[in-house]
């Protein structure tokens, strides 16, 4: 059967496919969240086979596998790259309803001209119409077709650096930027403290942290991010969280200290931080102790976010040392808590200065999109919101811009079928085309 994806895919009316064709299609991608490998970027690699370049790593379809029945072996195991590609296949007709169907259909259509949906009987064709294909689509070459502007990795605060010198160096025309990721140091993970060099004292941990956020500004940083339960605001003095540094104790009050330091540093350089909250990790001990973290054992959590979320930002404030910052919610039955979060700290010094960022991970979806779309438009202002991200550690993954600019133009398209919005197609499609590049270009400070 051939596919369902035609050019008017998820565009309900015809002011939302006049939207996405005439004001979406033509935006560049601004990718300032993402999981991709650097080292691959700077390689500028070439993959094997669909199963390197499509399931290596992505927890997305091993979770589906799992569902599915089918055995490890297949999902991160030692099953041949064809078995474990065949085992997908064969998962695909069962993923019906779930996004996973629809971003498998797009990525194999916009990447290597495949009509047929994907099921154990079309898989042979399917797999050597791929890899034929795949000869050529190096990752440069992928960045560049798919007008990716502006690629921002996730990096620990002890990286090198060395991929992304080596990526300035290279006639890629995707400008790659590095993102502080100190969680780690949050955590005060012994091996990691180790490779810091241990230092001996907080306000020593401190130079060699302060340190390492000179070397990524060098580089062209200007993002950092912070994934965690929740935010960190206990009451705190600083000889409380240096007798807690020196006994190897990660506190709440210890990294309520460093979470507040941290915002003060972002500020002062001018960079953007992002809260990424809501993460329950690492559910399943067993397979976490066999496979290890970020193979798909995580979930959403339920801590309580508004009052620590708040008297962190609040306290920043306070010291006029609130940096641009971008939150982002896991569960969404907080959607609205964040959506009204971010107007307490709005000041007037840039448009959105606070932003409730675009659906993640589990609500990384359609429902999920029109949600969080939903909270943002009622709670906030829509126009000045800075769109999407991939999130993400494959290379295939930059049809997710496409599929959250049709649902932006299906949802806008909607509203103005049923006489909620003017059909005035200037001032929707302003909106469209700030929302899907132009304030990402205008929010964060990275030359493009």
């Amino acid at each position: 059967m051939q596919t369902f994806i035609t050019d008017d895919f998820l565009l309900q009316t015809d002011t939302a496919r006049e939207l996405y064709h005439r004001y979406a299609v033509p935006e560049p991608i601004y990718d300032y969240h993402c999981h991709l490998p650097p080292d691959q970027i700077a390689a500028n690699k070439t993959f094997r086979n669909l199963t390197e370049i499509w399931l290596a790593g992505d927890h997305y379809k091993w979770r589906a596998m799992r569902a599915n029945g089918v055995a490890e072996s297949y999902c991160t195991g030692d099953a041949s790259d064809w078995e474990k590609y065949l085992a997908w296949a064969r998962t695909v007709p069962q993923t019906l309803r779930n996004p996973l169907y629809h971003w498998t259909h797009l990525e194999l259509l916009r990447y290597f001209g495949v009509t047929d949906l994907l099921d154990e009987t079309t898989a042979p064709a399917i797999w050597e119409t791929a890899n034929a294909k795949l000869a050529g689509l190096s990752v440069h070459r992928i960045l560049e077709s798919n007008r990716v502007a502006v690629v921002c990795t996730t990096d620990d605060p002890l990286d090198s650096l060395e991929h992304h010198r080596a990526i300035r160096a290279s006639p890629l025309k995707t400008r790659v930027y590095p993102t502080f990721r100190p969680d780690k140091a949050l955590a005060l993970d012994r091996p990691w403290l180790e490779k810091l060099g241990l230092p001996a004292s907080l306000p020593a941990f401190l130079a060699a942290l302060n340190q390492r956020l000179d070397v990524f500004h060098e580089h062209g940083c200007r993002l950092s991010d912070h994934g965690l339960s929740q935010c960190d605001a206990a009451e705190f003095t600083e000889a409380d969280a240096a007798r807690d540094y020196l006994a190897g104790r990660a506190s709440p009050v210890f990294r309520s200290f460093l979470l507040h330091w941290l915002g003060e540093q972002y500020h002062a350089r001018g960079w953007v931080m992002q809260l990424h909250l809501g993460a329950q990790r690492n559910n399943n001990t067993r397979l976490r102790r066999a496979l290890g973290p970020d193979t798909g054992f995580d979930s959403i959590g339920d801590w309580p976010q508004a009052e620590m979320l708040a008297r962190y930002l609040d306290r920043l404030d306070q010291a006029d040392r609130l940096p641009k910052t971008v939150l982002y919610n896991l569960n969404p039955a907080d959607n609205y808590v964040f959506a009204a979060m971010t107007g307490n700290f709005q000041d007037g010094s840039v448009a959105g200065k606070i932003q409730y960022g675009s659906g993640w991970w589990f609500l990384d979806q359609k429902e999920g999109m029109e949600w969080q779309l939903n909270a943002l438009s009622n709670l906030g202002l829509l126009s000045r919101f800075v769109g999407m991200l991939t999130d993400s550690r494959s290379f295939l993954s930059y049809t997710r811009h496409e599929y959250f600019r049709r649902i932006l133009c299906n949802l806008i398209g909607r509203d103005v079928e049923n006489g909620e919005l003017p059909r005035d197609l200037p001032l929707l499609g302003e909106l469209v085309r700030n929302v899907c590049f132009r304030n990402a270009q205008s929010y964060f400070p990275l030359a493009v």
